[in-house]
């Protein structure tokens, strides 16, 4: 059986991933109330999603690790949380509980993401970076297959370490428009070198 990628979340990538995960649906209701005991209920539509979790730390950079989630914890915002299973979401991380008096050597805590909107300032502005940057190094146009009429799709070939999170963020666009530009792409953390991803 294949060994799961790692959870990220901006650009932190947990050491091992947490043990417990879950995730909460919910939707918005009305009530509306008339005379002798009757009421109507209207859907209001599909609201944010809730990610838990729960996980320890294990080893001499235990509280260390702890210690930088807490950083991003307080950074705010929102950004690409990416599971490796769970579809991808841009999320506000907003809690971070310890389960016990922390050790250098073990931490055991819990965590909740809320979802927001698919399409948030907040993910696009987190994925903006230099065009010319790659994960390797070397020039982006390296990677770059790009028609020459004005508007038309851009496709970037995958290259050996790259992440469907980096490329996204070379390109300055963001994570979930990406993954809504390849749906041939059945799980955006597992991608092949050679393989082209479409970026606008």
């Amino acid at each position: 059986m294949a060994e799961l990628a790692a959870m990220r979340y901006k650009d932190y990538v947990w050491p091992h991933n947490p043990r417990v995960y879950t995730i909460e649906y919910h939707r918005d209701m009305a009530v509306q109330k008339f005379p002798m005991g009757v009421y109507h209920l209207q859907d209001l539509g599909r609201s944010y999603r809730v990610l838990k979790g729960e996980g320890e730390f294990v080893g001499p950079e235990a509280y260390d690790q702890f210690k930088e989630l807490a950083t991003l914890f307080y950074a705010g915002g929102t950004g690409p949380l990416i599971h490796p299973v769970w579809q991808p979401a841009s999320a506000y991380f907003v809690e971070l509980s310890l389960r016990q008096e922390p050790r250098p050597d073990y931490v055991s805590y819990t965590f909740t993401f809320w979802e927001g909107p698919s399409e948030t300032p907040g993910l696009k502005e987190y994925g903006t970076g230099q065009a010319g940057e790659s994960a390797d190094g070397g020039a982006g146009s390296a990677g770059i297959e790009a028609e020459s009429a004005a508007g038309s799709a851009v496709r970037h070939t995958v290259r050996r370490g790259e992440t469907l999170w980096g490329i996204a963020r070379e390109y300055g666009v963001g994570l979930a428009e990406v993954i809504a530009l390849n749906p041939q792409i059945k799980n955006p953390n597992l991608i092949y070198p050679g393989e082209e991803v479409r970026v606008k």
